[in-house]
């Protein structure tokens, strides 16, 4: 299978089998895809196509182009590997795009007690098989809000590790509203990645991103986030961001994040059903757009020696996760799980709440059988209509949980989400074309 695209004037064919991707002319382009992908055939000379027959030929020879994909099968651990511990199920802000009902999860809101966190590190170590290295993330709500009952767990966990021969990595997101020096030197000591949700622009973020008493939270974050960036060294950290329908001009916030001295930077679309933020099929046209202005600023400050890293660019065509990984999708319902403050087992933090996905409890140490199993068997190769794709094994067939919850089964991808996704790989591969031709450049005068 090979996909045929350009870039505003630069033309692409990407060989799905192989995984390469060659830069082609205008004719080329349109002769591919009138042969292969039933465009509109080009008016071309003889003297043209048999030019461009004996380049393709050439790649094909190479297994460069029209390589047979190899046939792999997904693999599934009975070992659990990670947990999302809800730390909290309450929030210090009342951001209106919260998927998880600003903190709360349509239910109360509750802590989750120390012993409920404790008991869900022997749950994992307990389940965790042969495997050495396990991770935890602290979710909420807010996590920042439980500061002592992460750290004392935290304690915990390495302890338990130490008896039992593994090696726990740490993670979790916070609104930074909370994070102080104590919360900082602790998270630089013990946390193996953070993420710090920020949506950029002071007025993007303010409309959005608001505390209880209905003000904006800008001000109030910032600082902190710089601080602790600042001292966060060549640890892991991501500023994430989240854009809906009233920002589709978002390359602007991921320029002004990255101007703002943050190097390292997510920006993601709003998964909600609210109207007036939900991001809808007449958005994406505009969508493609700005993620194409957003290329090409990032390839501009990248080549002016200011390049970031920007989570959605990031695209790997010779190695990254091995097929096997990616055929096997998201780890969620089957060897990585949530747990609620109550101590309750959720495929992962999206299904958090919806009983008909209760998996079980830590205090009991065992998993709904029928769920879990539903979970393993779901694969990129379950995907309804992810055969005929070319982004199939960088995508690995879309969130569960956002498949399940836009149109009812996590085997159906929402099809806005894969648009996105589409363009979002499309560039990533522009870029990395760039950049490779741009170091080709530089090693030629050194």
């Amino acid at each position: 299978m090979i996909h045929v695209f350009n870039y505003k004037h630069t033309h692409y064919v990407y060989d799905v089998g192989s995984g390469s991707l060659h830069e082609c002319d205008k004719d080329t382009a349109a002769y591919l895809k009138a042969k292969y992908e039933g465009g509109t055939a080009p008016v071309l000379s003889n003297e043209k196509i048999e030019e461009i027959q004996r380049d393709i030929d050439e790649l094909e020879k190479k297994g460069l182009l029209f390589k047979e994909e190899v046939k792999v099968y997904p693999v599934k651990s009975n070992e659990v590997k990670a947990l999302c511990l809800h730390i909290c199920h309450d929030c210090n802000l009342r951001c209106r795009y919260c998927f998880a009902d600003e903190g709360a999860y349509h239910s109360e809101r509750e802590f989750m007690s120390e012993q409920t966190a404790k008991k869900a590190i022997d749950f994992l170590i307990e389940n965790s098989g042969n495997r050495k290295v396990l991770e935890v993330d602290f979710f909420g709500g807010e996590p920042l809000m439980c500061l002592q009952t992460i750290k004392n767990v935290v304690a915990y966990a390495r302890e338990r590790a130490d008896e039992a021969g593994k090696k726990f990595l740490f993670t979790t997101t916070t609104n930074a509203l909370l994070l102080d020096d104590d919360a900082i030197d602790f998270f630089n000591r013990e946390m193996e990645n953070v993420v710090l949700s920020l949506d950029g622009r002071k007025e993007v973020h303010d409309a959005i991103r608001k505390t209880k008493n209905g003000k904006g939270s800008f001000d109030l974050v910032i600082n902190n986030i710089k601080k602790f960036v600042r001292s966060r060294g060549d640890k892991n950290y991501y500023v994430r961001g989240t854009f809906t329908s009233k920002n589709l001009d978002f390359s602007k916030d991921v320029i002004f994040l990255a101007e703002n001295g943050f190097d390292s930077i997510s920006m993601e679309p709003v998964v909600t059903e609210i109207e007036d933020l939900q991001i809808r099929e007449e958005h994406l046209p505009e969508i493609s757009d700005e993620y194409e202005k957003l290329c090409d600023r990032y390839l501009e400050k990248h080549e002016k020696g200011e390049g970031f890293n920007f989570f959605h660019f990031n695209i790997d065509l010779e190695g990254g996760v091995c097929l096997q990984k990616r055929v096997s999708a998201c780890g969620a319902g089957n060897e990585y799980f949530s747990v609620v403050p109550n101590g309750d087992i959720y495929p992962c933090h999206q299904f958090a709440g919806d009983k008909d996905f209760l998996m079980g409890s830590v205090y009991e140490g065992k998993l709904n059988k029928p769920v879990r199993e539903k979970f393993a068997q779901s694969c990129l190769f379950t995907r309804e209509g992810c055969k005929d794709c070319f982004a199939k094994f960088i995508c690995s067939g879309g969130c569960s949980a956002n498949n399940y919850h836009f149109t009812g089964d996590m085997n159906k991808p929402y099809q806005v989400t894969c648009a996105m996704m589409k363009k979002r790989i499309e560039c990533g591969m522009h870029s990395l074309a760039r950049k490779k031709a741009q170091k080709l450049q530089q090693d030629k005068h050194n």
